[in-house]
């Protein structure tokens, strides 16, 4: 399921990038690693917020729909 499906405060398990590869490294970069955990801390008009490990991240609904998670 994609990022965009899961609702504020659930967590999910991380699968894959389907974008571009310098986006994905960068997202990598960032601790979004195949199998690591993502929860969803909240969300408004033009993205998501993210909490991956101790660090929270904002990113756009375009990424988060390219973004599998189970």
């Amino acid at each position: 399921m994609a990022l965009t499906m899961v609702a504020p405060g659930e967590t999910r398990v991380f699968r894959e990038y389907r974008g571009k590869e310098e986006t994905k490294r960068h997202l990598q970069n960032l601790g979004l690693v195949k199998g690591g955990k993502v929860t969803v801390v909240g969300e408004n008009h033009s993205g998501i917020i993210l909490q991956i490990k101790d660090t929270k991240i904002a990113i756009n609904y375009g990424i988060a729909s390219l973004i599998m998670v189970d």
